[in-house]
């Protein structure tokens, strides 16, 4: 757990509830919205960012961008640790969530693909990972709910353009 790990009050969830919302939402508005003075705001955003509380990012739509294919892949692991696996997977910038679970996998991951043809190259890709034993590919035929208000602080966001390809 964050050492800097903060307990939300009432005040601080409103905002963090406004600022889901509409990350772009300007403290005045917040303020006006939440009955607080725009000082306050500004105050409880900056103590939320730096205890590692809140941070506001940016999220694409992977279907506007041209990703018509979304998937879950399990990952069974064999002749190398799994936290090895999983680090290179998290590298190939067409996979967006890597996690090591307990159960029949090994690791759990998320990917998009433009198409069929590239959904089969991801695939080899994977693969081809050093320690993977076995794939799992389940392709969604229909997304009913894609919601993120929960990320892991610990490490700092990935920097990735799935547009620019593997190599």
């Amino acid at each position: 757990m964050n050492s800097n790990a903060l307990l939300l009050d009432d005040i601080d969830q409103s905002i963090v509830q406004q600022l889901r919302r509409d990350g772009r939402t300007p403290y005045k508005t917040l303020a006006r919205q939440l009955d607080l003075t725009e000082a306050t705001v500004r105050a409880r955003v900056k103590r939320l960012e730096e205890s590692d509380s809140l941070r506001v990012v940016a999220v694409s739509d992977y279907e506007a961008v041209g990703f018509g294919v979304l998937l879950a892949v399990g990952v069974q692991v064999e002749g190398r640790p799994a936290e090895d696996v999983a680090a290179d997977l998290a590298e190939l910038d067409a996979v967006f969530s890597v996690c090591q679970v307990v159960g029949a996998r090994d690791i759990e991951t998320l990917a998009v693909a433009r198409d069929q043809d590239d959904l089969a190259a991801l695939l080899s890709r994977l693969a081809a990972v050093p320690g993977v034993r076995k794939l799992e590919p389940s392709v969604a035929l229909d997304v009913l709910k894609n919601q993120s208000h929960w990320v892991p602080f610990d490490q700092p966001l990935p920097v990735v353009n799935p547009l620019a390809g593997e190599d």
